[in-house]
């Protein structure tokens, strides 16, 4: 990003077209007086040194020098800054679900988008406390460990997306657990879990983990976004998400759920609609937490620019210095200022000063990575990972700051969002050396989670940029032999799963034959107002029997959900 911190110094720039008039009248009242003298083609002979274009090109190079000038009064800013500074605050770590079921559009625009807003305005209101960001859905990873740069938070937030984990589902329970973990060990300081979801939590153990935050002193707050009617999920594409069975899906909030969690974390439940109610609610309420003396590291979004304007200067004045308005003796055949060769000339002039710029936007560019490889190098890798996609924020093209972000992602387990630096890396890259790492490092991610059928695409690619690495050669060889034994335990686990249904089947009809066996000699042993104490046995069996034919079934049906359980991805 770029700002100027003055801006209003750069309304002297209006000081230059008004000095360009001038010169253009001064130029006007010079022909009038060189006509009053003779023939202007005969006055062109009389003084050959004369040039008719350097003038101009030297009054155009001082009037850009005074731009720059004007420009660094205005101090232009960009890049970042760090400071330490003791602040008095809070912690707060916001636990955002990025589920599919947050694109519904029951909250305007969308419940994800609503949710960012949300959270953007509340870091506005932050002055010093400290935030941090944790995503999930399926699966919970830190997306900016807790800090005081709000200017990254806001950053950070923009790039949050449902594609950034691919287990989809919603895990609160996780996300709960991860953010107590988050928290810095400072005492004597207010600390308050905000998770913003719509409450379809499919795991289960949610209010154990707020029960947990409780003890450990860390409030829970619920912001429940979404209509308890429910509403469709789109899918991008015109159309909604359906489930298995072809059925449209539809997400509604769930807030008894969403109050026993925040009952059971010590926190309070807000309702987030189309209006700012809840934004203030949850305001006053973090208002009454306890607030600590905490030291922060500060990057500050903007840091002064003004020394590549400077450069720019005085390459300008320089050259403005080496143009003679008259021609030089020495170069009389050397015509750069004729005619047809004067824009030449300025375009010339023009490349140099952007080549300047984009030179100092790429050092800036340089700087953050090469501040992230150091963080990278102490292994301080969420560190390093801010400054990555600082880099990123400035050129999003940089496959350098991607490659290097998925590497500091990938140490520290999100491997989800990994893949996906690793992804773009590897399409953005033009080196194949790059491209090959990049596709091994996304193999060997997938590999480790026993995908092998990716790792083995992963491998595959890397190797048709890099034939020779051994490594490479060497993984896919072995993730082909895991999977082809991977699907060998399958298949026999589906065998000995269907030998073990069959039998029970087989032993359940033969239990029922049993039964309506006794069932029918039951008439013949004992009048139909008596029943002995054999009979009574026998009706006690079946029953038990039935009973634990009924637990068996049930006991499949605890296991189908499990089955169904992956198939929801929203």
């Amino acid at each position: 990003m770029f700002r100027f911190e003055d801006p209003l110094y750069l309304y002297l720039l209006l000081i230059i077209p008004i000095l360009a008039v001038v010169r253009y009248v001064g130029w006007r009242q010079r022909r009038k007086k060189l006509r009053k003298f003779g023939d202007p083609e005969l006055l062109k002979e009389l003084m050959p040194d004369v040039s008719k274009y350097r003038p101009t090109v030297k009054f155009w190079l001082l009037m850009a020098a005074l731009a720059l000038l004007i420009v660094m009064l205005a101090r232009p800013q960009m890049g970042t800054k760090i400071s330490h500074e003791k602040r008095n605050g809070i912690e707060t770590i916001i636990c955002m679900d990025i589920s599919n079921s947050m694109m519904a559009e029951d909250v305007v625009p969308s419940r994800l988008a609503k949710s960012k807003m949300l959270v953007e305005n509340l870091v506005d209101h932050f002055t010093n406390d400290k935030i941090g960001l944790v995503v999930f859905a399926g699966d919970a990873f830190t997306q900016l460990p807790i800090t005081s740069d709000y200017v990254s938070a806001k950053m950070f937030l923009q790039n949050i997306d449902p594609s950034l984990i691919a287990s989809q589902g919603t895990d609160i329970a996780q996300a709960i657990r991860l953010a107590m973990n988050s928290f810095t060990q400072q005492e004597k300081i207010g600390k308050a879990i905000i998770l913003i979801t719509d409450g379809e939590d499919h795991e289960g153990g949610a209010t154990d983990a707020a029960q947990a935050a409780k003890k450990k002193g860390i409030n829970v707050f619920i912001l429940g976004v979404g209509d308890t009617k429910g509403a469709p999920i789109p899918t991008g594409d015109g159309g909604y998400m359906k489930d298995n069975m072809g059925q449209v899906v539809m997400t509604a909030l769930n807030e008894q759920m969403c109050q026993e969690v925040a009952q059971a974390g010590s926190g309070k439940y807000i309702h987030v609609d189309n209006t700012s109610d809840a934004q203030e609610k949850l305001n006053d309420e973090l208002v009454k937490l306890q607030k600590g003396e905490t030291e922060s590291v500060i990057y500050s979004e903007y840091d002064e620019q003004f020394q590549a304007f400077g450069i720019i200067v005085l390459l300008l004045l320089i050259i403005e210095v080496c143009i003679l308005e008259s021609k030089n003796p020495l170069l009389k055949n050397v015509r750069l200022f004729k005619r047809g060769k004067a824009n030449a000339a300025v375009k010339g002039i023009m490349l140099l000063v952007l080549f300047t710029l984009g030179t100092s936007a790429f050092a800036q560019d340089r700087q953050s990575i090469r501040q992230g490889n150091k963080l990278y190098r102490h292994e301080k890798f969420d560190k390093a990972e801010v400054e990555y996609r600082k880099a990123l924020a400035k050129n999003p093209r940089n496959t350098q700051a991607m490659y290097n972000l998925g590497c500091a992602l990938m140490q520290q387990q999100k491997d989800s969002a990994a893949i996906v630096q690793f992804e773009q890396a590897g399409k953005l890259e033009t080196s194949p050396m790059r491209k090959a790492m990049s596709y091994h490092n996304m193999g060997v991610i997938c590999q480790k989670h026993q995908m092998y059928g990716e790792a083995i695409q992963a491998y595959q690619e890397s190797l048709r940029n890099n034939p020779n690495d051994n490594e490479t050669r060497y993984n896919l060889a072995l993730c082909k032999r895991l999977q082809k034994k991977q699907q060998q335990n399958q298949n026999n686990q589906n065998q000995n799963q269907d030998k073990k249904d069959n039998k029970q089947d087989q032993d359940k009809q033969s239990q029922d034959k049993q039964n309506n066996k006794d069932q029918q000699d039951q008439p013949k042993q004992q009048p139909k107002d008596q029943m002995s104490k054999e009979n009574a046995e026998q009706l006690l069996n079946a029953a038990m029997q039935e009973e634990k034919a009924t637990q068996q079934r049930m006991k499949k049906e605890m296991q189908a959900p499990r089955r169904r359980q992956l198939q929801k991805n929203w």
